[in-house]
Protein backbone atom coordinates (compact mmCIF):
# COMPACT_ATOMS: atom_id res chain seq x y z
CA UNK A 1 0.00 0.00 0.00
CA UNK A 2 3.20 2.30 0.33
CA UNK A 3 4.19 4.80 -2.20
CA UNK A 4 2.86 7.53 -4.52
CA UNK A 5 1.21 5.15 -7.05
CA UNK A 6 -0.15 2.30 -5.10
CA UNK A 7 -1.74 -0.17 -5.32
CA UNK A 8 -1.99 0.20 -8.94
CA UNK A 9 1.67 0.17 -9.97
CA UNK A 10 2.42 -1.91 -6.63
CA UNK A 11 0.27 -4.64 -8.19
CA UNK A 12 0.99 -4.10 -11.92
CA UNK A 13 4.89 -4.64 -10.57
CA UNK A 14 4.26 -7.39 -8.93
CA UNK A 15 1.88 -9.05 -11.49
CA UNK A 16 5.20 -8.71 -13.92
CA UNK A 17 7.75 -9.94 -11.18
CA UNK A 18 5.75 -13.45 -10.73
CA UNK A 19 5.96 -13.70 -14.35
CA UNK A 20 9.35 -13.43 -14.11
CA UNK A 21 9.84 -16.58 -11.74
CA UNK A 22 8.94 -14.41 -7.95
CA UNK A 23 6.57 -15.86 -5.83
CA UNK A 24 4.73 -13.04 -4.86
CA UNK A 25 2.55 -12.57 -1.96
CA UNK A 26 1.25 -8.71 -1.83
CA UNK A 27 -0.15 -7.58 1.38
CA UNK A 28 -2.87 -4.36 1.70
CA UNK A 29 -6.40 -3.52 1.98
CA UNK A 30 -7.62 -6.90 0.08
CA UNK A 31 -10.84 -5.38 -1.58
CA UNK A 32 -8.63 -2.69 -3.09
CA UNK A 33 -5.56 -5.38 -3.95
CA UNK A 34 -8.08 -7.96 -5.57
CA UNK A 35 -9.65 -5.19 -7.19
CA UNK A 36 -6.75 -4.08 -9.51
CA UNK A 37 -5.70 -7.76 -9.85
CA UNK A 38 -8.88 -8.47 -11.81
CA UNK A 39 -7.47 -5.76 -14.14
CA UNK A 40 -4.39 -7.81 -14.68
CA UNK A 41 -6.70 -11.42 -14.65
CA UNK A 42 -3.97 -12.51 -11.87
CA UNK A 43 -4.75 -14.78 -8.62
CA UNK A 44 -2.02 -13.91 -6.98
CA UNK A 45 -2.14 -14.66 -2.98
CA UNK A 46 -3.11 -11.55 -0.92
CA UNK A 47 -3.11 -11.33 2.76
CA UNK A 48 -5.30 -8.47 4.32
CA UNK A 49 -3.71 -5.67 6.10
CA UNK A 50 -6.15 -2.85 6.39
CA UNK A 51 -4.41 0.11 8.46
CA UNK A 52 -1.55 2.36 6.39
CA UNK A 53 1.19 3.85 8.04
CA UNK A 54 1.29 7.35 6.51
CA UNK A 55 4.33 9.26 6.00
CA UNK A 56 3.94 11.67 8.73
CA UNK A 57 3.40 8.69 11.13
CA UNK A 58 6.29 8.13 13.88
CA UNK A 59 7.22 4.79 12.86
CA UNK A 60 7.76 3.30 15.95
CA UNK A 61 4.49 4.37 17.59
CA UNK A 62 3.25 3.17 14.09
CA UNK A 63 4.25 -0.27 14.56
CA UNK A 64 2.38 -0.66 18.22
CA UNK A 65 -0.85 1.24 17.58
CA UNK A 66 -1.23 0.16 13.90
CA UNK A 67 -0.46 -3.84 14.06
CA UNK A 68 -2.88 -4.55 11.03
CA UNK A 69 -0.66 -2.22 8.87
CA UNK A 70 0.73 -3.70 5.53
CA UNK A 71 4.23 -2.97 6.60
CA UNK A 72 3.98 -4.30 10.35
CA UNK A 73 2.02 -7.63 8.62
CA UNK A 74 4.90 -8.07 5.97
CA UNK A 75 7.76 -7.85 8.85
CA UNK A 76 5.69 -10.39 10.55
CA UNK A 77 5.44 -12.97 7.33
CA UNK A 78 9.21 -12.40 7.28
CA UNK A 79 9.66 -13.26 11.16
CA UNK A 80 7.76 -16.41 11.01
CA UNK A 81 9.53 -17.56 8.08
CA UNK A 82 5.98 -17.54 6.05
CA UNK A 83 8.28 -15.27 3.40
CA UNK A 84 11.49 -15.22 2.38
CA UNK A 85 12.02 -10.68 2.59
CA UNK A 86 9.24 -7.94 1.88
CA UNK A 87 9.43 -4.93 -0.11
CA UNK A 88 7.90 -1.46 0.59
CA UNK A 89 7.65 1.75 -1.42
CA UNK A 90 6.06 3.72 1.93
CA UNK A 91 7.40 5.03 4.95
CA UNK A 92 11.42 4.26 4.90
CA UNK A 93 11.35 4.98 8.61
CA UNK A 94 8.00 2.56 9.44
CA UNK A 95 10.03 -0.13 7.15
CA UNK A 96 13.34 0.22 8.93
CA UNK A 97 11.72 -0.20 12.31
CA UNK A 98 9.26 -3.03 11.50
CA UNK A 99 12.26 -4.76 9.86
CA UNK A 100 14.69 -3.99 13.09
CA UNK A 101 12.01 -4.57 15.65
CA UNK A 102 9.49 -7.54 14.23
CA UNK A 103 12.45 -9.26 12.09
CA UNK A 104 14.64 -8.50 14.12
CA UNK A 105 18.62 -7.55 13.42
CA UNK A 106 21.58 -10.27 13.04
CA UNK A 107 23.55 -10.99 16.25
CA UNK A 108 26.00 -8.16 16.86
CA UNK A 109 24.35 -5.58 14.33
CA UNK A 110 23.91 -2.18 16.52
CA UNK A 111 22.61 -0.65 13.43
CA UNK A 112 21.06 -2.08 10.35
CA UNK A 113 21.89 -0.17 7.41
CA UNK A 114 21.06 1.02 3.67
CA UNK A 115 22.72 -0.17 0.53
CA UNK A 116 21.84 1.81 -2.83
CA UNK A 117 23.65 0.33 -6.05
CA UNK A 118 24.71 2.74 -7.61
CA UNK A 119 25.70 2.04 -11.75
CA UNK A 120 29.61 2.70 -12.31
CA UNK A 121 31.69 1.71 -15.12
CA UNK A 122 32.37 -2.33 -14.88
CA UNK A 123 30.39 -3.59 -12.29
CA UNK A 124 28.11 -1.15 -10.11
CA UNK A 125 29.03 0.10 -6.77
CA UNK A 126 27.46 -0.46 -3.18
CA UNK A 127 26.50 2.92 -1.24
CA UNK A 128 26.34 2.17 2.46
CA UNK A 129 24.51 3.48 4.85
CA UNK A 130 22.64 5.59 2.44
CA UNK A 131 20.18 6.83 4.99
CA UNK A 132 19.50 4.82 7.79
CA UNK A 133 22.32 6.06 10.59
CA UNK A 134 22.93 9.68 10.15
CA UNK A 135 24.96 9.66 13.37
CA UNK A 136 27.55 6.20 13.38
CA UNK A 137 30.52 5.12 15.67
CA UNK A 138 33.93 4.02 13.90
CA UNK A 139 32.84 0.47 15.15
CA UNK A 140 29.53 0.38 13.49
CA UNK A 141 31.43 1.55 9.76
CA UNK A 142 33.67 -1.44 10.22
CA UNK A 143 30.28 -3.70 10.58
CA UNK A 144 28.78 -1.58 7.50
CA UNK A 145 32.29 -2.61 5.30
CA UNK A 146 31.96 -6.35 6.13
CA UNK A 147 28.14 -6.02 5.34
CA UNK A 148 28.61 -4.12 1.59
CA UNK A 149 31.38 -6.58 0.97
CA UNK A 150 29.33 -9.73 1.67
CA UNK A 151 26.10 -8.46 -0.19
CA UNK A 152 28.20 -7.25 -3.22
CA UNK A 153 29.66 -10.72 -3.43
CA UNK A 154 26.27 -12.44 -3.22
CA UNK A 155 24.46 -9.65 -5.16
CA UNK A 156 27.33 -8.11 -7.71
CA UNK A 157 29.44 -11.12 -8.27
CA UNK A 158 32.33 -9.34 -7.01
CA UNK A 159 35.25 -11.39 -6.17
CA UNK A 160 36.65 -9.90 -3.77
CA UNK A 161 34.79 -7.14 -3.43
CA UNK A 162 37.18 -3.70 -2.73
CA UNK A 163 36.03 -1.90 -0.30
CA UNK A 164 36.76 2.17 0.36
CA UNK A 165 36.36 5.05 3.05
CA UNK A 166 34.34 7.93 2.36
CA UNK A 167 36.40 10.90 2.91
CA UNK A 168 37.96 14.21 1.94
CA UNK A 169 41.28 12.77 0.73
CA UNK A 170 42.87 9.26 -0.32
CA UNK A 171 45.76 10.07 2.20
CA UNK A 172 45.10 7.27 5.19
CA UNK A 173 44.89 10.61 7.81
CA UNK A 174 42.35 12.29 6.35
CA UNK A 175 38.72 12.96 7.41
CA UNK A 176 37.07 13.58 10.93
CA UNK A 177 38.12 11.93 13.76
CA UNK A 178 35.13 9.68 13.01
CA UNK A 179 36.84 8.57 9.48
CA UNK A 180 40.37 7.95 11.11
CA UNK A 181 38.92 6.00 13.76
CA UNK A 182 37.08 3.86 11.73
CA UNK A 183 40.04 3.82 8.63
CA UNK A 184 42.07 1.27 10.99
CA UNK A 185 39.32 -0.79 11.86
CA UNK A 186 38.29 -1.68 8.61
CA UNK A 187 41.78 -2.00 7.52
CA UNK A 188 42.07 -4.60 10.36
CA UNK A 189 39.10 -6.71 9.35
CA UNK A 190 38.84 -9.46 6.36
CA UNK A 191 37.31 -7.04 3.57
CA UNK A 192 39.61 -6.54 0.15
CA UNK A 193 40.08 -2.60 1.82
CA UNK A 194 41.50 -0.17 -0.72
CA UNK A 195 41.72 3.25 1.94
CA UNK A 196 40.06 6.02 1.45
CA UNK A 197 38.05 7.46 -1.80
CA UNK A 198 36.53 10.30 -2.79
CA UNK A 199 33.04 11.34 -4.01
CA UNK A 200 34.53 11.59 -7.44
CA UNK A 201 35.59 8.04 -7.10
CA UNK A 202 31.92 6.70 -7.65
CA UNK A 203 32.62 7.46 -11.31
CA UNK A 204 35.77 4.95 -11.48
CA UNK A 205 35.98 0.91 -11.25
CA UNK A 206 37.83 1.92 -8.30
CA UNK A 207 35.98 0.21 -5.33
CA UNK A 208 33.12 -1.86 -5.70
CA UNK A 209 31.76 -1.02 -1.85
CA UNK A 210 31.92 2.88 -0.49
CA UNK A 211 31.59 2.95 3.03
CA UNK A 212 30.07 6.15 5.04
CA UNK A 213 27.71 7.34 7.92
CA UNK A 214 24.13 7.81 6.43
CA UNK A 215 23.99 11.30 6.62
CA UNK A 216 26.97 11.85 4.40
CA UNK A 217 25.77 8.88 2.02
CA UNK A 218 22.31 10.37 1.99
CA UNK A 219 23.86 13.82 0.28
CA UNK A 220 26.19 12.08 -1.67
CA UNK A 221 23.19 9.78 -3.57
CA UNK A 222 20.99 12.78 -3.69
CA UNK A 223 23.37 15.04 -5.36
CA UNK A 224 24.61 12.62 -7.49
CA UNK A 225 21.59 11.73 -8.94
CA UNK A 226 20.71 15.33 -9.37
CA UNK A 227 23.42 15.50 -11.21
CA UNK A 228 23.11 12.58 -13.66
CA UNK A 229 19.33 13.91 -14.31
CA UNK A 230 21.12 17.46 -14.98
CA UNK A 231 23.61 16.07 -17.49
CA UNK A 232 21.14 14.19 -19.45
CA UNK A 233 18.68 17.34 -19.75
CA UNK A 234 21.42 19.00 -20.99
CA UNK A 235 22.71 16.03 -23.60
CA UNK A 236 18.65 16.28 -25.07
CA UNK A 237 19.10 19.73 -24.98
CA UNK A 238 21.68 19.41 -27.08
CA UNK A 239 20.41 16.43 -29.33
CA UNK A 240 17.46 18.35 -29.96
CA UNK A 241 19.48 21.03 -32.05
CA UNK A 242 20.39 18.53 -34.41
CA UNK A 243 19.28 17.10 -37.53
CA UNK A 244 16.01 14.36 -37.17
CA UNK A 245 18.69 11.85 -39.07
CA UNK A 246 20.49 12.33 -36.39
CA UNK A 247 18.50 12.47 -33.56
CA UNK A 248 17.51 8.81 -34.70
CA UNK A 249 20.46 7.44 -35.13
CA UNK A 250 21.95 8.27 -31.76
CA UNK A 251 18.80 7.44 -29.48
CA UNK A 252 19.44 3.90 -29.29
CA UNK A 253 22.75 4.57 -27.70
CA UNK A 254 21.37 7.14 -25.25
CA UNK A 255 18.80 4.93 -24.15
CA UNK A 256 21.69 2.23 -23.22
CA UNK A 257 23.00 5.12 -21.29
CA UNK A 258 19.88 5.99 -19.44
CA UNK A 259 19.09 2.21 -18.71
CA UNK A 260 22.68 2.06 -17.07
CA UNK A 261 22.28 5.21 -14.92
CA UNK A 262 17.97 4.23 -14.05
CA UNK A 263 17.51 4.01 -10.56
CA UNK A 264 14.78 1.60 -11.29
CA UNK A 265 16.78 -0.73 -13.06
CA UNK A 266 17.75 -2.36 -9.61
CA UNK A 267 14.24 -0.99 -7.75
CA UNK A 268 15.55 -0.05 -4.70
CA UNK A 269 17.89 -0.46 -1.59
CA UNK A 270 18.83 -3.44 0.58
CA UNK A 271 18.59 -2.84 4.36
CA UNK A 272 21.72 -5.17 5.29
CA UNK A 273 21.68 -6.58 9.29
CA UNK A 274 18.47 -8.03 9.91
CA UNK A 275 17.61 -11.45 10.21
CA UNK A 276 15.36 -11.35 6.73
CA UNK A 277 15.56 -9.91 3.38
CA UNK A 278 14.31 -6.11 3.17
CA UNK A 279 14.29 -4.13 0.44
CA UNK A 280 13.33 0.03 0.40
CA UNK A 281 11.37 1.03 -2.55
CA UNK A 282 11.65 4.97 -3.69
CA UNK A 283 8.20 6.51 -3.00
CA UNK A 284 7.43 7.37 -6.48
CA UNK A 285 8.49 3.82 -7.84
CA UNK A 286 7.06 2.70 -11.02
CA UNK A 287 5.87 -1.11 -12.19
CA UNK A 288 9.53 -1.51 -13.59
CA UNK A 289 11.04 -0.62 -10.44
CA UNK A 290 8.62 -2.43 -8.25
CA UNK A 291 8.67 -5.67 -10.25
CA UNK A 292 12.74 -5.11 -10.02
CA UNK A 293 13.01 -4.53 -6.50
CA UNK A 294 11.04 -8.23 -6.02
CA UNK A 295 13.30 -9.87 -8.20
CA UNK A 296 15.99 -8.69 -5.94
CA UNK A 297 14.42 -9.18 -2.58
CA UNK A 298 14.27 -12.74 -4.53
CA UNK A 299 17.63 -13.43 -5.07
CA UNK A 300 18.86 -12.20 -1.86
CA UNK A 301 16.89 -14.46 -0.02
CA UNK A 302 17.40 -17.20 -2.44
CA UNK A 303 21.48 -16.41 -1.70
CA UNK A 304 20.63 -16.17 2.00
CA UNK A 305 22.53 -12.54 2.09
CA UNK A 306 21.33 -12.67 6.02
CA UNK A 307 22.93 -15.61 7.03
CA UNK A 308 25.61 -14.45 5.03
CA UNK A 309 25.92 -11.26 6.66
CA UNK A 310 25.55 -13.23 10.02
CA UNK A 311 28.38 -15.67 9.41
CA UNK A 312 30.70 -12.75 8.49
CA UNK A 313 30.59 -10.82 11.25
CA UNK A 314 30.68 -13.56 13.80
Amino acid sequence: MGGDHAPSETVAGAVDAAARGVDVVLVGSQELLESELAKHESDLAVVDAPDVIGMADDPARALRDKPHASITVCARLVASGDAGGFVSAGSTGAAMAAAAIIIGRVQGVTRPAIATIFPTPGTPTLVLDSGANPEVKPEQLAQFAIMGSVAARALLDADPPRVGLLSIGEEKGKGRDLERAAYGLIEASAVEFVGNVEGRDVATDKVDVIVTDGFTGNVFLKATEGTASLITSYVLEALSTLPEEIQTAVLPALAQVKEKMDWETYGGAQLLGIRGSALIAHGSSSRRAIANALVMAHESADKDLPGRVAAALS
